[in-house]
């Protein structure tokens, strides 16, 4: 079983390490059990996290589909960890799979949202998928959307996939990778 996370603050420097397991426990990464356990790791990382930063907020772990989600909400201060455009929840997210393969030695798919950002981003590019797929049904001509994350890219793919007659691929390298929908 793992332990809880180390901290240190030394002058204006924090430093959060990701609690560790023992290097004997064998990890069945496919079984729910497994996806407990990560979310169970990831929301010690974040909760000590966020007495760190004296932001207040509600941790909530889950299980959808072959990942573990953890969701942060109820604080003032949560918009702070999304960022402009998600880009510093993206990197929460990041720092917190790497606490969680530290202290499993599996690497961690793990969803992190705050303050419902990406639930309400998943709305969003669902239906901006759903109007292209249509427009592009309708005209026959093709569209390309604006770059996107590759997170944002599936969500509208899979918008674009539940549409009979029009399909979509991904064009361009990253940072301007973007969603290309096309007739069939």
């Amino acid at each position: 079983m793992a332990t809880e996370p180390d901290i240190a603050v030394d002058g204006d420097e924090t430093d959060v390490t990701a609690p560790t397991q023992n290097p004997d426990t064998e990890v069945d990464s496919d079984s729910d059990d497994y996806l407990i356990e990560e979310g169970e790791i990831a929301g010690d990382y974040l909760e000590q996290l966020l007495d760190v930063l004296d932001f207040d907020g509600d941790i909530d772990l889950d299980v959808e589909g072959d990942r573990a989600v953890v969701s942060i909400d109820g604080g003032d201060d949560l918009t702070k960890l999304v960022g402009r455009k998600g880009e510093v929840l993206d990197a929460l997210q990041e720092l917190t799979r790497l606490a969680v393969q530290q202290a499993t030695g599996e690497r961690s798919r793990l969803m992190l949202d705050i303050a419902g950002w990406r639930a309400g981003r998943r709305a969003e590019l669902t239906e901006l998928g759903a109007s292209a797929a249509r427009r592009v049904l309708e005209t026959g001509e093709r569209e390309e959307l604006t770059p996107m994350t590759p997170f944002e890219r599936k969500i509208v793919h899979d918008a674009v996939a539940k549409v009979a007659g029009v399909s979509s691929e991904s064009e361009g390298a990253e940072p301007s990778r973007r969603v290309v929908v096309i007739k069939d």
